[in-house]
């Protein structure tokens, strides 16, 4: 049991029989009456975020999320074919339990695939991969004053933000929490 006094970031709790993890929290003691923690928590399950007060003595079970190293195989139309390596079992996920968990992953790579009680309910990505741009405008010499970015659409078809300097078949690490381009390879 975890009592609201003890809430952190990224704790996962059951309430009222959803699994909901939290994702801000915030203790208050204001100068009249009892002191009570504001918290912005998300349903694992379905991906809605509700923000919530809780008194500090409340307490909740700890629910545990299972997270499996899988390795992402191909997709095949609306289902995504993952493979546990240690056992070689396979399971296809469908295209609304993935989201857009798999926009810059390529076939073969490892990803994080998390369930409760046996329910998948997400996928995620390694937190950093390379990747080959395969399409993007050039970049000309005098443009960049301001920092200035331009898109480029990397080998899993997604489109991220470069500098000016990055060309076509150049390989770039993203981060894949945000999308964003870190640095070329």
């Amino acid at each position: 049991m975890i009592s609201a006094g003890d809430f952190r970031n990224g704790v996962t709790l059951e309430i009222d029989g959803n699994v909901y993890q939290i994702m801000e929290f915030q203790h208050v003691k204001p100068g009249k009456g009892a002191a009570f923690v504001r918290t912005k928590i998300k349903n694992v399950m379905s991906g809605g975020v509700v923000e919530k007060t809780f008194r500090p003595t409340e307490k909740f079970p700890a629910a545990r999320i299972d997270r499996v190293d899988m390795q992402y195989l191909y997709s095949d139309g609306d289902l995504y074919n993952f493979m546990d390596v240690n056992t070689y079992e396979q399971v296809g996920l469908n295209a609304d339990t993935i989201g857009d968990a798999l926009k810059f992953v390529k076939e073969n790579e490892m990803c994080k695939i998390c369930s409760y009680n046996g329910k998948v309910f997400s996928v995620e990505p390694p937190l950093f991969v390379e990747l080959e741009i395969t399409d993007t405008e050039p970049g000309f010499k005098g443009d960049t004053a301001t920092g200035a970015t331009k898109p480029a659409v990397v080998e899993t078809g997604a489109t991220v933000y470069v500098p000016l300097f990055v060309d076509q078949g150049d390989k770039i690490k993203i981060d894949t929490r945000t999308g964003e381009y870190l640095s070329r390879v």
